[in-house]
């Protein structure tokens, strides 16, 4: 039997969590608007919706990232500007906001951000997260000429990249939300 994505342990499952002394909806606002992302972003340097009603299930956010050459400096990863595109896949305002990655053909991968809002007292919980089911076309092309050892060498640095780059995100974004 083959196993459903449930099943597979994912290749990236990374959450950071913070509290905001802000309304979810307020805060939600801010999450789901993604061509601001380069005020929280450690990469992504901002992007525009290219199709569909924005931050709405089904639109499609076309990012501008930059990456600095020392980024798990050892390992053959994209380096100064490249472009993503990933469509939204789940918009609660207040509760969720969560966008998945699209391969070069545009088929969104196993590949899903998230934002997830819950109510605390006069503010809110945000957590951030990432879980990557199957290797995405990028890992794949990353990780295609190593060798074992060296494969989960990147995905232990790459897991701890992600860590610090989801709470660097969180604490941008409570200070935005908390400044509103």
């Amino acid at each position: 039997m083959t196993p459903t994505n449930n099943q597979i342990t994912p290749l990236f499952d990374v959450r950071a969590v913070t509290r905001i002394a802000a309304p979810p909806a307020e805060v939600y606002s801010v999450v789901s608007d993604l061509p601001r992302s380069a005020e929280w972003s450690p990469e992504c340097t901002g992007g525009a919706w290219i199709s569909g009603v924005p931050a709405t299930v089904g639109a499609v956010f076309r990012g501008e990232n930059l990456r600095a050459e020392s980024v798990v400096a050892w390992a053959p990863v994209v380096r100064g500007v490249w472009h993503t595109e990933s469509q939204v896949v789940a918009a609660e305002p207040g509760r969720v906001f969560r966008w998945a990655m699209r391969d070069s053909a545009g088929t969104p991968q196993d590949s899903v951000w998230s934002y997830e809002i819950s109510p605390d007292g006069d503010g809110c919980v945000l957590a951030h997260s990432l879980r990557m089911g199957a290797a995405t076309e990028g890992i794949r092309g990353i990780t295609a000429d190593m060798d074992e050892a060296a494969e989960r060498r990147f995905l232990a640095d790459w897991t701890a990249k992600l860590a610090g780059d989801l709470q660097a995100t969180l604490s941008r974004i409570k200070a935005i939300a908390e400044k509103a």
